[in-house]
């Protein structure tokens, strides 16, 4: 039997749609490296549960709630790493989009401690 890399299992906690629900997976210093120039208005770094917070604040009122994360899959490289590639979907000014999304995420003691959200901005 295939037994779950811990760091996946960590990120099976991360809810977005609950996000009360990640402060027990963040480190308290954790940083959220948010990059997308069709985003202006929301790039940028989010630092620890107040700043994760506002991030996920900010894109679902850009998007009237309707930002959905849909993995597709994830890769555990060595103790830290972890490289998900996800769909995003979202309308904004009611055009749904759908954006390739690879996000990196760094786990340090069984916290997130830092992610860098990178989007194909051309799909």
């Amino acid at each position: 039997m295939h037994k779950e890399h811990p760091n996946i299992t960590i990120l099976k906690r991360f809810n977005p749609a609950n996000i009360d629900s990640i402060s027990v997976v963040l480190a308290e210093d954790a940083v959220f490296h948010y990059f997308n120039p069709k985003l202006p208005d929301i790039q940028g770094d989010y630092i620890g549960f107040n700043g994760f917070r506002m991030f996920f604040e900010k894109i679902a009122k850009r998007t009237s709630s309707t930002f959905k994360v849909n993995p597709v899959s994830a890769t555990p490289i060595g103790d830290e790493l972890v490289v998900v590639h996800s769909i995003n979907t979202m309308d904004i000014e009611n055009q749904p989009l759908e954006i390739n999304v690879v996000v990196v995420w760094r786990i340090v003691d069984g916290k997130i401690k830092e992610v860098w959200d990178i989007p194909s901005v051309y799909t």
